[in-house]
């Protein structure tokens, strides 16, 4: 059976010290709060503790429309309805595998989210072809079930995603294998690219505001920044000569 996409050893070791950023961050947290309500004199023992640098800043990847379309196709049948709604919904692997029937409401054309990350149920629009996938999954079953079994009809495990996905991006011809993280960020890219608002963005995903999108997406809406420039920044006046000629080496 295939096995998990190879990480290299860069990589690795980024990941390491980006988990240890957020470790830092909670670990000042508690000590910041204990010394705001006084159960500590003094905190000058960890003001000066510092994040690694660049730990933080993976590269964002994403799927085009016709990698999304391959992925779908090539997966394996039990599996291939969770990679759709991936790109359906943007819901993270835990989110979409603790999907329950009732959670489709046929008359808004919407999924509600109800155990997030962030602890807040959230609620996510659908297309018509996201629509007609939902009554098609839900049809018939109870509001209770989970949506989405394997084959042995058995609801998804926290880590099951991995195998079928290597094998379905090995068999789609996607190099290198990508996890079902990236399909939430194909998910966010498209409707970036589309030209949907950040914190609309945002708001489908569960973020609490725009930051995470902005840092991750905010490049692929480069004509609403350089619209807003190029109409408020004033012009200086300053002639050009036009009959400079360009040297190419």
């Amino acid at each position: 059976m295939p096995a998990k996409p190879v990480i290299d050893a860069a990589e690795r070791k980024r990941r390491k010290k980006s988990t240890l950023n957020r470790v830092i961050n909670n670990v000042k947290a508690c000590l910041n709060r204990a010394f705001q309500n006084g159960h500590v004199s003094s905190d000058a023992a960890w003001r000066r503790l510092r994040k690694f640098r660049g730990a933080d800043g993976a590269r964002t990847q994403w799927l085009t429309v016709d990698q999304c379309r391959r992925l779908i196709n090539a997966a394996a049948p039990d599996f291939r309805p969770l990679v759709h709604t991936a790109m359906l919904t943007g819901a993270r692997w835990g989110e979409l595998r603790a999907l329950k029937c009732r959670d489709y409401d046929p008359v808004s054309g919407t999924v509600i989210i109800a155990e997030s990350k962030s602890g807040k149920p959230r609620r996510v629009y659908l297309t018509d072809d996201g629509k007609a996938a939902f009554e098609s999954w839900t049809a018939g079953r109870g509001e209770s079930e989970v949506i989405f079994k394997d084959r042995f009809g058995n609801p998804w495990g926290s880590h099951d995603q991995h195998r079928p996905m290597v094998a379905a991006c090995m068999a789609a011809a996607i190099e290198p294998p990508v996890g079902m993280h990236t399909l939430r960020h194909s998910y966010a890219s498209s409707l970036v690219q589309a030209g949907v608002s950040l914190a609309i963005v945002a708001e489908a995903l569960g973020h609490a505001d725009t930051r995470m999108v902005s840092k991750h997406y905010g490049h692929l809406a480069p004509s609403h920044v350089a619209d807003a420039i190029r109409a408020h920044l004033p012009a200086l006046g300053i002639e050009i000569d036009s009959t400079v000629t360009r040297l190419r080496r």
